[in-house]
């Protein structure tokens, strides 16, 4: 019955008959970079910085470009909030906690693998997890049937060259690995996540999701590829093969290595004639590390990762799903990682858990060029548990600001500052001689704040370092 109903669904929207449901569901390949700037790609004003992105562009060409696509402003929240559709806060990852090394989704939480899952997908995720790495907490534990790649951080990878590093001082002050396991199985360690690890796993990701893409092409079963890469994160080295490729400095070669592995996962799905069947979709988790020369670009937008600035939320989004997706397309209405969750939902016929709050909204009209408006206008900010303000429309209500991560105290205001994103995009000025223009945004933003604070009483939010099982209160 959820089948026929979806088809019924997408036949009076007009898509029956388009090659992107010659089979019954299409495929998804979600490919998230790390703390990759909104700047880079040469189709958001990129290619400064000495390395153009010709298969990226060309991606956009063919398919959806956001200029106002929004994250959660740290890597973890930012990873909980795409697959639960859900703000981290409620998941209880908000942050990486230091009072406990248990951290990550509860088994509680429905992630978009598991929907994805129940409806008859094949599922993997190769790269960066960070969402937990203990017992219970891995990817496979959370509806992805195979998993390569690192439960935590690339910063990480830097003990193992460190002759301080220490591993009797405390249990979880041990060495990164790259690990693997298939659903059902324990993971298992495969090597150290050293430096000389760091500069190869996104070409061995790469390698893999072709691999999975060639075996799931033959299947009757769609398939759901994960790919969080662990570029641009720190440290920022090329793998060998890209070394000096652009004369321009690591961070170039890296930047180049990135478009090339693109192409390369494109062209495969090119060749396995799957294209028009497959959901293809390039973005970040958040924006750019603030630490020199790890530093990605965030084009006209201010701030780092960890703050509420537009350089945090604001991230590249280019969706591809021809005769779907109107190719070529360019918008700056406001969608967040969170929407694509319901989105899915509807597109592959799943239901939506109804047993909590999905923060998400259904963008599908949007994407499919229906309207040009998104149904979503704001956008709560968080940095980490603190609420920092709102984002509504081209406006921010802030009661909390910090300008750079690791270096810059926050401040808090009694009296929200108040911007307008199309005349202050660096949000420099926000309190000007016309201020008192502006001062009626409180109201609608406000009503927001309002309204979503008052959710938590319904539904309290999951405290971090909940060990399983969990049960919500009632």
């Amino acid at each position: 019955m959820r089948h026929l109903a979806t088809t019924v669904l997408l036949g009076l929207m007009g898509l029956i008959g388009s090659p992107a449901l010659a089979q019954d569901k299409p495929n998804i390949v979600l490919i998230m970079m790390d703390n990759y700037g909104w700047g880079e790609p040469g189709v958001y004003g990129g290619g400064v910085r000495g390395a153009p992105s010709p298969n990226i562009d060309q991606l956009a060409a063919e398919g959806m470009q956001l200029l106002n696509y929004n994250v959660e402003a740290q890597c973890t929240p930012s990873r909980a909030a795409i697959l639960t559709g859900r703000y981290a806060i409620r998941t209880g990852n908000a942050s990486i906690p230091l009072e406990t090394p248990i951290y990550g989704l509860t088994q509680w939480e429905y992630t978009m693998a598991e929907m994805l899952s129940d409806v008859g997908y094949d599922t993997a995720m190769f790269g960066k997890w960070h969402l937990g790495h203990t017992e219970g907490r891995f990817p496979t534990d959370q509806g992805f049937d195979e998993w390569y790649g690192i439960p935590n951080s690339s910063d990480e990878s830097g003990w193992a060259d460190d002759s301080r590093f220490r591993d009797d001082v405390h249990p979880f002050a041990v060495l990164e690995q790259v690990m693997e396991a298939k659903k059902g199985e324990t993971p298992q360690n495969v090597k150290v996540y050293d430096t000389e690890a760091r500069t190869l796993i996104d070409g061995e990701i790469t390698e893999k999701a072709i691999e999975f893409m060639q075996r799931k092409a033959q299947s009757d079963a769609p398939f759901f590829l994960y790919l969080p890469y662990t570029m641009t994160h720190m440290p920022v080295y090329p793998a060998p093969e890209f070394e000096g490729a652009t004369r321009n400095g690591d961070f170039a070669d890296v930047l180049h290595q990135t478009d090339v592995y693109v192409g390369r996962l494109l062209a495969a799905v090119d060749e396995l004639g799957i294209a028009d069947d497959t959901i293809f979709i390039f973005t970040s988790d958040n924006g750019p590390d603030p630490t020199t020369p790890h530093t990605s670009f965030a084009g006209p937008w201010s701030g780092s990762y960890f703050t509420g600035k537009e350089g945090s939320l604001r991230v590249p989004f280019i969706v591809r799903w021809p005769g779907n997706v109107p190719a070529g397309s360019v918008s700056n209405e406001i969608v967040h990682q969170m929407d694509l969750y319901p989105t899915v939902a509807r597109i592959v016929g799943a239901d939506l858990p109804g047993d909590r709050i999905i923060d998400g909204v259904d963008q599908l009209e949007f994407f499919n060029g229906q309207q040009t408006h998104s149904n979503r206008e704001h956008v709560i900010v968080y940095v980490g548990s603190d609420l920092f303000g709102v984002k509504w429309r081209n406006y921010k209500m802030m009661s909390k600001e910090i300008d750079k991560a690791f270096a810059d105290p926050t401040r808090t205001y009694g009296v929200p500052l108040i911007y307008d994103l199309h005349v202050d995009p660096k949000e420099a000025e926000p309190i000007t001689s016309n201020w008192y223009h502006s001062g009626w945004i409180r109201w609608p933003a406000g009503q927001y704040l309002v309204d979503h604070l008052a959710t938590f009483r319904t539904e309290p939010p999951i405290r971090t370092g909940t060990p399983d099982p969990y049960v919500p209160t009632q």
